[in-house]
């Protein structure tokens, strides 16, 4: 983006004189101009302060790649082929494309925003500029399908336990693959088969949508929630988070790879935010009372005629109102 300097300046949220503009970026003042016009067509938030100059609406948390490399550990830096995009329809896509490629390490690519983002059964996944944290990371599994039974569960702890971490309190896992806070969803995971089943080399790509810095949006319909309303307090920086569940992600894989689901199924269960609910599945007619997970991830509803297990493929379960 030819504005990036420009927004790079912007970013502290103070008012910039066009003057001294031009003089950072080497450019004229009639150029900042038309910088500023860019990044307004691009969603950015500048406001013109008359007799003043330039203002950010608030502070920009602009995505570095430099910074989130060095913020990676050694061991994880040396894995990863990492990129950093302005706009991608899909993060998922973007990683698809990049893993036929086996010598330039696990890919992962992460973006400012989304158009195409998707959810779980091809819902779309808003994620304005600025806003959220969109990263998709490709991994690799030997042995046939079944060995990715509990995934998208096992990932779920890992961000979970990652924001922990980072200080946010009361992370909730809703079956599947969402993320939630007491006050609405923060994130969802999606993963996605890479082509078909080769020589015992499953490939998949999981993407991971976090709110950061969300406030508004006035077009989900569902409760949500961010990092910031959730905690206020705290100046959150997605070159931090980014690094951090980066590598809560490939570390979590590798046990998987190596464990399976078992060690993981006791930590996912402590944070079911459905546990001892009534629920039912949708799409089916089975209904009962949320029992937690069973050794392959299925989901366990104690019914009337006993516990059945749905299956994420299947059905997706909510709470019985």
């Amino acid at each position: 983006m030819k504005s990036r300097a420009l927004l790079t300046l912007l970013s502290d949220g103070q008012v910039h004189s066009g003057e001294r503009l031009a003089q950072q970026l080497g450019v004229s003042r009639t150029a900042v101009w038309k910088q500023v016009r860019r990044a307004l067509d691009n969603g950015y938030d500048i406001q013109t302060v008359r007799g003043r100059g330039y203002k950010l609406a608030r502070p920009l948390d602009l995505l570095d790649e430099d910074s989130i490399l060095c913020a990676l550990p050694d061991a994880v830096r040396d894995k990863i082929s990492l990129t950093v995009m302005d706009e991608v329809g899909s993060t998922n896509t973007e990683v698809l494309s990049l893993m036929t490629d086996a010598t330039s390490g696990t890919p992962v690519v992460i973006a400012d925003s989304q158009s195409q983002g998707r959810g779980r059964r091809g819902r779309s996944w808003r994620s304005p500029r600025g806003e959220n944290l969109n990263l998709s990371i490709g991994l690799t599994f030997h042995g046939g399908f079944a060995v990715l039974d509990g995934l998208s569960l096992v990932l779920g702890v890992a961000v979970a336990e990652s924001l922990e971490k980072l200080g946010v309190p009361d992370v909730r896992l809703k079956w599947p693959n969402d993320i939630f806070l007491p006050g609405g969803k923060l994130g969802g995971i999606l993963v996605e088969l890479q082509g078909e089943l080769q020589e015992g080399v499953v490939r998949v790509v999981a993407g991971v949508g976090i709110n950061v810095h969300m406030e508004h949006a006035d077009d989900v319909e569902q409760s949500w929630s961010s990092l910031v309303r959730h905690c206020p307090g705290r100046a959150w920086a997605r070159n931090e988070l980014a690094p951090a569940l980066i590598t809560a992600l490939l570390d979590s894989a590798e046990a998987f790879s190596r464990n399976g689901f078992d060690s993981f199924r006791e930590r996912w269960q402590a944070r079911d935010m459905l546990q001892g609910q009534h629920v039912h599945a949708r799409g089916g007619e089975t209904e009962g009372t949320a029992a937690g997970i069973d050794a392959q991830g299925n989901y366990l509803i104690a019914t009337s005629s006993g516990v059945v297990a749905v299956r994420a493929g299947e059905v997706s379960l909510r709470v019985s109102l």
